[in-house]
């Protein structure tokens, strides 16, 4: 039978070489892919006081190296000392590549991102819920830092990578420092009437934030609040409700804003009180503090939804109440 198999097999390779090849080749292909899907890591941690000894015993018994010696010989070969931290160790690498992870620091990531427009509470949720961090969102009783006195408007929202088990005060600070960063950048460029601060500028941008997505639309909307600023009117910004009614979480989980939340007595509310706010309602990125700096150069008071993620936005009272119609009238077609 095996002498007629190869006889059948050499005639079919004489015959069509190449499409055997290419099936040989697909076959390979197929089991590669399978054995990379089907590896899998683990994660090993290097405690403060671990010796190259106890690392190697740890890796023998998760079956991730052969040889105790080999491993140790590879570390001693580069320098002998091996990096605290938790490292993803994939399933069949050589013990030379693992000790040169353990020596050079080659730590497990975590990668977070902190979504512009967020408010402080809802970043700290978002790192709660972050697997491969490590202690509480809020600072322990008697620690005195920096961090433990940030509200709304002091974190940079951005994408941070931070080693495994980084504790979720580090990343709150380190998207502080960064914010401070951005501040240094900014803070003395000239700003529009009739902002007088940082924390006024980081305030509207905060505003302008959570009214649009649209980088392109910021710096209009920017413009509309500014010429309320500058004629005394209430600026009238549906988010700042918001941040009042749901105790600065600035996300009303799938409630309407109704006419009666807009007479809820709050500093925060813009339609009852004149001016800015007395803070950020959000965390800011670039684009929402350049618009506010670089407002486009407008008459708009007014803006209303466009049905599109956009606005429509007018001059007069009378020109935005068509255009609110209008959008009364694409919601109720959505319906």
């Amino acid at each position: 039978m095996a002498k007629v198999f190869k006889k059948f097999f050499k005639r079919l390779l004489k015959k069509h070489t190449g499409f055997v090849i290419f099936v040989l080749l697909v076959v390979i292909g197929v089991f590669t892919l399978f054995g990379y899907a089907t590896r899998k890591s683990v994660l090993v941690t290097v405690s403060p006081g671990a010796t190259v000894a106890d690392v190697a015993n740890a890796l023998k018994k998760n079956d991730l190296i052969d040889s105790v010696s080999s491993f140790k010989l590879a570390v001693r070969g580069m320098g002998g000392r091996i990096q605290v931290g938790q490292y993803d160790i994939p399933r069949g690498a050589s013990a030379w590549r693992i000790a040169k992870m353990l020596v050079n620091g080659d730590v497990a990531t975590v990668k977070i991102l902190i979504p512009e427009g967020l408010t402080l509470k809802q970043i700290k949720i978002l790192l709660a819920d972050t697997d491969g961090l490590t202690g509480d969102v809020d600072c322990p009783a008697g620690m005195m830092t920096a961090v433990c006195d940030i509200t709304d408007g002091d974190i940079f929202p951005d994408t941070y990578r931070v080693a495994r088990g980084t504790p979720r005060i580090a990343v709150l600070d380190l998207a502080r420092r960064k914010m401070n960063q951005v501040r240094a950048n900014f803070e003395n460029r000239k700003m529009p009437r009739p902002l007088q601060s940082w924390h006024d500028v980081v305030t509207l941008a905060s505003i302008v934030q959570r009214e649009t997505p649209r980088a392109s639309e910021m710096p209009i909307v920017a413009s509309v609040y500014l010429n309320r600023l500058r004629q005394n009117m209430r600026l009238q910004a549906d988010p700042t409700v918001v941040y009042v009614l749901t105790d600065g979480l600035g996300d009303m989980q799938g409630e309407a804003l109704l006419t009666g939340h807009l007479k809820i007595d709050s500093p925060y509310n813009t339609y009852r009180y004149a001016g800015l706010p007395p803070g950020p309602i959000a965390n800011v990125g670039r684009d929402a503090i350049r618009a506010v700096l670089k407002p486009a150069d407008t008459n708009y008071l007014f803006f209303v939804a466009d049905g599109n993620g956009g606005h429509k936005f007018s001059n007069t009272y009378e020109e935005h109440l068509k255009n609110h119609a209008d959008w009364r009238e694409i919601k109720n077609l959505k319906k």
